[in-house]
């Protein structure tokens, strides 16, 4: 209780401190300031954060912040953008004060022996809530699962399919699926041979972005939804008879087993006129989504029967497109990002 009372009078004090350098900010644009010791600058705005918060509190977030207000006098910009989330008093709050008090940083923790070389960088991540463990996927072609104490504990590393789009996990094949530009890899990471690797190819366009459908209980069958660079949301199905043994064949110096994208159903659908920044199957809406930068088909939020019809889609526009996209279902809210 002690903690909360003094983070709420070190959030007055900062909001006040915020207040009165607009104030002065603006009396300088307009000439009528003149220079004081009760002169906020950089330096003296800097101090006075890290003397209410701790030093908990970043060099580049305080910086981000103060450069913020500089260039946006006439709209105060909101703390909660920088420094985190602060939850009001309610029922149970001391037993989940820990997890909602705003600086935690000092309670992060870094995989210092890193499996992502120089100039790579992680372009999926995905939870496996039931599994306990969380895959990664590089853009260079690293794929990694860390258990729930970071370790890690299967890794497959290729090279020559391209650049990684996109990562996710087929719970009812237990198989990890990803993207590249040109190909569909499919990784068995529970066989001792860690180079147990498919790859589903030709595609005709370059793939972007991948997610699991999960509406379907049959044990040797899953879905995913896959965007490409013409607009295009693809839905393939993959059951375990596509991967026995006579399906496959292994080119000469590959350790992948191709497999001719032609054996599998897939349907697809031009949805935006645009790429495909995302795709995402809502369970609780029994709906997918997807996003593109294209301003007038920007969100699509329909059935997935939709892509194998014609029949016309929900879809939303807005100016420059969108982004990024999620659904909370607490509140029953999708919000996006353009």
């Amino acid at each position: 209780a002690l903690e909360l009372l003094d983070f709420k009078n070190a959030l007055e004090q900062f909001q006040k401190l915020v207040k009165k350098m607009i104030t002065q900010k603006k009396k300088e644009r307009s000439g009528l300031h003149t220079k004081d010791d009760d002169e906020i600058d950089y330096d003296k705005f800097c101090t006075t954060t890290r003397a209410l918060f701790g030093p908990a509190v970043k060099d580049h977030n305080i910086q981000a912040f103060f450069r913020k207000i500089i260039y946006n006098l006439d709209r105060s910009p909101d703390w909660l953008e920088i420094f985190g989330c602060f939850i009001e008093e309610s029922d149970g709050l001391s037993s989940q004060l820990k997890e909602n008090m705003v600086f935690l940083v000092s309670e992060k923790q870094q995989i210092t022996d890193s499996v992502v070389k120089r100039k790579d960088v992680i372009k999926g991540i995905v939870k496996v809530p039931h599994l306990d463990f969380t895959i990664t996927a590089s853009q260079k072609g690293v794929i990694t699962i860390f258990d729930n104490q970071c370790r890690v504990y299967g890794i497959y590393v290729e090279m020559d399919t391209g650049w990684i789009n996109g990562c996710d996990f087929l719970p009812q094949l237990k198989y990890v699926v990803a993207v590249t530009a040109s190909t569909i890899m499919v990784w068995d990471y529970k066989s001792d041979n860690k180079n147990n690797c498919f790859v589903i190819k030709p595609m005709k366009n370059c793939l972007l972005c991948v997610c699991t459908v999960t509406m379907s209980d049959h044990l040797a069958k899953d879905s995913i939804l896959m965007g490409d660079d013409k607009g295009y949301v693809y839905l393939l199905t993959m059951t375990s008879d596509n991967f026995i043994l006579r399906q496959y064949k292994t080119e000469k110096g590959s350790q992948f087993h191709v497999l001719d994208s032609e054996t599998f159903k897939m349907v697809k659908r031009k949805l935006h006129d645009d790429w495909v920044g995302k795709v995402r199957y809502i369970s609780a809406l029994k709906r997918f989504g997807s996003c593109s930068s294209d301003s007038i088909s920007s969100f699509v939020l329909d059935d997935i029967k939709r892509l194998e019809d014609n029949l016309p889609v929900k879809e939303f526009s807005v100016p420059k497109g969108v982004n990024a996209f999620t659904y909370c279902g607490k509140a029953k809210v999708i919000v996006t990002g353009g």
